[in-house]
């Protein structure tokens, strides 16, 4: 197995209550690195908060709630994503998702319309998605349904968009921008604030895909964004180092939350990400305080949970009670 980082003791204790917002583990439909239980316990030995389950493909608000019940300490929180399995831009499935207790909606990732035309190529030695051969294999067996588009041809908000955003803003859930074009982003951040939504992450903006500038990137932070900082994105190849620390401090540390995007077997244990971050962010001169903001506070704050001594003023609002299942 390939030898990965190992995290410092300072870096363990700086991210502890925090949430790893963007993990990959099993069970899923490919290979992954560990599951959700076994994820759990390590959680709980090293003081993190929680993870959000993420899965292209189906709705994991159920298996967060088993893993809650079996790690009471741990806040394993579900999430659903609006590709073509769970029938795209499907308000009734994120209303049932929020009803199981869900807390994250990705917009669509490989069934976007950016996704799929994207026509970046990946840099030299960047470790290509898990997720495309699957991709392909429905392609090839000719089940690969329509892109799954928020606007219309004249970059109006599309109907069933507008419902999504309503119940993501009626249940205080988080809204994720998953593999939507840069522009897109740019054009539904100020519907989502105008429908209520108060926490709303732009999905790595280095990804191959999304190649957010710098400016978009702070003018969505204005309007309450926070910009997701995958440890995957630099640590494939996707992006290079320089530019990934170069946006964080250039958008500023506040307006960014970190998370890991691990759980593939090549890459490092899940339960280190947060930490390894932590260790690369110190050595380029973030301070303490700005990694604790980045990993733990905003982290928390997308979860919906309580807010720790130094989070910012208006963390404090925790998510609601949902009906059915338990948070």
């Amino acid at each position: 197995m390939a030898q990965h980082p190992q995290p410092s003791e300072r870096a363990r204790e700086l991210v502890r209550g925090a949430y790893d917002v963007h993990v990959h583990i099993a069970p899923d439909v490919m290979k992954r690195r560990i599951d959700d239980v076994g994820l759990a316990a390590r959680f709980a030995e090293l003081g993190m908060a929680g993870f959000v389950i993420k899965s292209h493909y189906v709705p994991t608000a159920e298996r967060a709630e088993i893993v809650r019940k079996l790690q009471p300490g741990v806040d394993a929180l579900g999430a659903i994503t609006l590709n073509a399995s769970v029938g795209g831009l499907n308000p009734v499935a994120v209303e049932i998702a929020a009803r199981g207790g869900a807390q994250f909606v990705w917009l669509p990732t490989v069934d976007s319309t950016n996704q799929r035309s994207c026509l970046a190529e990946e840099p030299e030695g960047a470790a290509p998605p898990m997720w495309a051969q699957l991709q392909e294999d429905l392609r090839e067996a000719g089940m690969e349904a329509g892109a799954v588009d928020l606007f219309d041809a004249d970059g109006a908000l599309l109907a069933p968009a507008r419902q999504v955003l309503e119940v993501v803003a009626k249940h205080d859930m988080t809204l994720a921008t998953g593999h939507l074009h840069a522009n897109e982003s740019a054009n539904l951040i100020p519907h989502a604030a105008d429908a209520g939504v108060r926490r709303m992450v732009i999905t790595h903006p280095e990804f191959t895909s999304q190649r957010m500038v710098l400016d978009q990137q702070r003018e969505l932070a204005a309007r309450g964004a926070l910009l997701e900082r995958c440890l995957t994105t630099p640590l494939t190849g996707k992006v290079a180092w320089d530019v990934w620390f170069g946006h964080i401090r250039d958008a500023g540390p506040e307006n960014s939350v970190v998370s890991s995007d691990l759980g593939q077997p090549f890459n490092p244990p899940v339960e280190d990400g947060m930490a390894i971050a932590a260790d690369l962010l110190l050595e380029r001169g973030f301070t303490e305080e700005e990694v604790r903001l980045m990993t733990v506070h905003n982290s928390r704050w997308l979860a919906g949970a309580e807010p720790l001594d130094g989070a910012p003023a208006h963390h404090a609002a925790k998510r609601p009670a949902v009906v059915g299942g338990t948070v």
